[in-house]
């Protein structure tokens, strides 16, 4: 099992500290490093930046949101940075959710979102193939565009640019068991927004058909402390902020991921509160159990007997919220 670093999105502004931590997990055999994106900081910036300062850690967005760029930019993207880096680059996507498609992009959610998905992944196939000019008759995605609304002189193209690697690995954000199951058709690789060792049977149908070779690479905040519960808190906020606050009252994905993994009722009861303004009570509300499987947190026994959980799964990328240089060498060493 790789190790990977996991810096997220910016909160008011930059962190002085992403660029040092990506070099001291260079330096401690750390195999890649990810940048995020909400509504504010992009992912493939902050990674160019990176890139500059390190010279063999991978590069990858975790996750680059599909309604911030058409398919053929982030393939630009994506290309961009591979040349840049030397052949660094892995393109991690997702959707992101109805509140932020279409409260931020301002555009519509689709209704189909595993047809939006494939298209997409298609269309930066073909950019980075290079095979022909691209062209799709898709539902979300037309290249040439052809709509009553265009011009009708659209010409399918082909990247002036020839990409570094025709092959950059595509990597999927996804969620909902049927959306998992047509990751390992058409990504090489899967970024599970949370992961239990001690759960691996909720995912088990949705990745049985996985080729050889496929990633899997979920995210785990990870804390060498003596206090657990005090370590927990930082899950525990995120968690009440996802499953509460990110999505609808009908229809939040992060919840029900979270009701699929056992905690339904705790789920439900954490939206309420949060939805209710009572942020503070639905943090606390975060089982401690639950915010405990998914993260590596504790003295170093503790950590090293619960890695060792995540390393007999399926996991071949365990990617790594870690915000100082002494949790990121005691997990290198556990690891090694």
């Amino acid at each position: 099992m790789r190790l990977g670093l996991a810096l997220g999105y910016w909160g008011r502004g930059p962190s002085a500290d992403h660029v040092p931590l990506a070099r001291e997990a260079e330096r401690l055999g750390y195999d890649s490093v990810w940048t995020a994106e909400s509504w504010g900081s992009d992912a493939f910036t902050p990674l160019t930046w990176i890139a500059a300062h390190t010279s063999r850690i991978k590069l990858g967005t975790a996750i680059a949101q599909m309604a911030a760029r058409s398919p053929t930019t982030t393939a630009m993207h994506a290309l961009t940075l591979d040349h840049l880096s030397g052949g660094r680059a892995l393109l991690g996507l997702g959707l992101s959710g109805p509140q932020v498609v279409e409260g931020w992009y301002g555009r519509p959610f689709p209704r189909s979102p595993l047809t939006a998905t494939r298209e997409y992944v298609d269309v930066v196939r073909q950019v980075l193939g290079r095979e022909g000019p691209v062209e799709l008759d898709g539902r979300f995605h037309r290249l040439p565009y052809d709509g009553p609304d265009g011009t009708g002189v659209g010409k399918a193209l082909k990247s002036v640019t020839h990409p570094l690697r025709a092959d950059l690995p595509v990597l999927l954000g996804a969620e909902g068991p049927k959306n998992i199951a047509q990751t390992t058709r058409i990504a090489d690789g899967w970024l599970p927004l949370y992961w239990s060792p001690t759960r691996t049977d909720v995912y088990e149908a949705s990745l049985a058909d996985a080729p050889d070779g496929f990633l899997i690479a979920p995210m785990a905040r990870a804390k060498v402390c003596d206090d657990v519960a005090e370590g927990l808190l930082p899950v525990k906020a995120v968690l009440g902020f996802y499953i509460g606050g990110m999505g609808h009252a009908k229809r939040n994905f992060h919840a029900d991921l979270m009701a699929r993994m056992g905690y339904e009722e705790e789920a439900r009861r954490i939206q309420r509160l949060f939805l209710d303004g009572r942020r503070e009570e639905a943090v606390l509300a975060v089982p401690d159990a639950f915010a405990d499987e998914i993260s590596l947190v504790g003295p170093r026994r503790r950590i090293a007997e619960r890695l060792e959980l995540w390393r007999k799964g399926p996991v071949t990328d365990l990617l790594v919220l870690a915000p100082d240089p002494h949790t990121l060498r005691v997990l290198a060493e556990l690891n090694s």
